[in-house]
């Protein structure tokens, strides 16, 4: 089998193409060094140059600050040439979609939960699954949004939240939490890696498909430090305020993640300790 994996360079997709290799697949990543996923045309001749069986659009842009910014994220995000740039044989896309997608509301959110982006990047991300479904509808390939909610584990980004705790544990820094209640579903990438793939492989699944990956269990800034002392043995000290937050922190961001295991059969496999725990012991 043969994969192409946009944003092979990412987290997330670093997780999946090592996931994928050792499965035996044949996989093409491609990375920001490699092409410009805001140039339609060299974005596409990679592609089709790639030749894939399937498909993960793994690729985010984040960048906003400029109209240029926006434009660029708008174009990675929505990918409008992917679909068309397929050869007939590829078997499915996978989109790694954002919970973000989603409003905030105070219970789990289901897939038929409205879509009400929170922020520009939930808004390109809502965009983007949209137009896949549509493209790959009328294509007849067959596509699926896995809305990730907050994916975590080896290799994250130094500046997001369980990288600054288990590096305050590491340095005796001090955590800066935010000023008003943040909670959310910390589900692990390898659990995530592996929604993906079985979103690939199903052949059962039906077309369009938009499934939640998450654990069904929110936890605050405030408990995830507490677990994180409890799994590194160590003191972390934190200030209490100091962080503005961010524009989609929320007091209840969680999934429910029932479709999943119905359609899919996945369920996550790792809990927040446990997966602290791997996180902390691969640093």
């Amino acid at each position: 089998m043969r994969a192409l994996v946009t944003g092979a360079g990412g987290f997330v997709g670093r997780h999946l193409v090592a996931r994928l290799r050792a499965d035996g697949w044949e996989v093409v990543g491609l990375t920001r060094r490699e092409v410009d996923l805001t140039d339609a045309a060299a974005a596409s001749a990679a592609v089709r140059a790639a030749d894939p069986d399937v498909v993960f659009s793994l690729a985010a842009g984040r960048a906003k600050a400029t109209a240029a910014e926006r434009a660029a994220t708008v174009a990675v995000n929505t990918s409008p040439w992917l679909v068309d740039a397929l050869p007939d044989r590829c078997r499915a896309v996978v989109r790694l979609g954002s919970s973000t997608e989603y409003a905030a509301a105070p219970h789990p959110l289901a897939e038929d939960a409205a879509l009400e982006p929170r922020g520009f990047f939930g808004a390109t991300k809502a965009a983007g699954s949209l137009l896949l479904q549509a493209a790959a509808a009328e294509r007849g390939i067959r596509a699926a949004v896995l809305r990730a909610f907050q994916v975590y584990g080896p290799g994250d980004h130094p500046t997001r939240l369980v990288p600054v705790v288990l590096d305050a544990a590491r340095t005796g820094a001090t955590v800066p939490l935010p000023a008003r209640l943040s909670r959310r579903d910390w589900v692990w990438v390898g659990d995530v890696v592996d929604a993906c793939v079985r979103a690939a492989v199903d052949a059962s699944l039906p077309p369009g498909a938009v499934l939640n990956i998450g654990t069904g269990a929110q936890t605050s800034t405030e408990e995830l430090v507490a677990t994180a002392e409890r799994v590194t043995g160590r003191r972390i000290a934190t200030a209490a305020g100091a962080h503005p937050g961010r524009s989609w922190d929320t007091a209840d961001w969680v999934s429910d993640p029932r479709a999943a295991a119905r359609l899919l059969g996945w369920r996550p496999t790792v809990d927040l300790a446990e997966g602290l725990a791997r996180t902390w012991a691969a640093t």
